[in-house]
């Protein structure tokens, strides 16, 4: 996969985590690479120039550059508790 594919990629993976906000973006951004990018497609992204990428992206692959793994992040909705309110669309 040549690297401008890649760049896009990555890009669009940031998008989608813009909405929590800058660093926990680049953490989920890393996490989903890790998760579900072929090790090839790492070893590209990780060689290619970050300036070509959006911010998030650019932090997410510096952050996998330093050989540091972010924490999972969840995949999961909190539902809320009997009696409680606020964190599901359906609450």
């Amino acid at each position: 996969m040549d690297a401008a594919k890649l760049r896009y990629m990555a890009d669009q993976i940031a998008r989608n985590f813009v909405a929590l906000g800058h660093d926990n973006a680049v953490t989920a951004t890393a996490d989903h690479v890790i998760k579900f990018w072929d090790p090839r497609m790492k070893a590209a992204i990780l060689a290619d120039d970050p300036s070509n990428l959006s911010a998030i992206a650019r932090g997410a692959v510096a952050l996998l550059a330093s050989g540091s793994e972010p924490p999972p992040q969840t995949q999961a909705t909190l539902f809320n508790s009997v009696g409680e309110a606020g964190h599901s669309d359906a609450g």
